[in-house]
């Protein structure tokens, strides 16, 4: 009985668990991402960020981009920050892809 009471409470926290996470990234989006590619992710040091620039690129390759940098540019790893399922839904949401909102 004990173990059917845990495993309701984890499925009834884990929405609740992921949509936390998901505003947290999209605050590390335009707070520390911003801090280069623009406030508005419209470009500055780094590259702009807008789904238009990001639409020929695969979700993929902006999720490795964001997981291990560019080398020989400013653009750092994080992936000892973020898991690869983070810089999955980040790479989402810089798509415009709806089920990253």
């Amino acid at each position: 009985m004990h173990k059917i009471l845990v495993a309701a409470l984890l499925l009834v926290a884990l929405p609740a668990f992921a949509a936390e996470r998901r505003a947290e990234l999209t605050r590390l989006l335009y707070e520390d991402c911003g801090s280069c590619h623009g406030l508005t992710l419209k470009g500055g040091l780094g590259s702009p960020l807008l789904p238009e620039n990001m639409q020929p690129l695969s979700t993929e390759a902006i999720a490795a981009t964001i997981l291990d940098g560019r080398p020989g540019t400013p653009m750092p790893p994080w992936r000892g920050m973020l898991s690869e399922d983070d810089a999955a839904f980040l790479a989402r949401l810089l798509k415009g892809e709806p089920d990253a909102r």
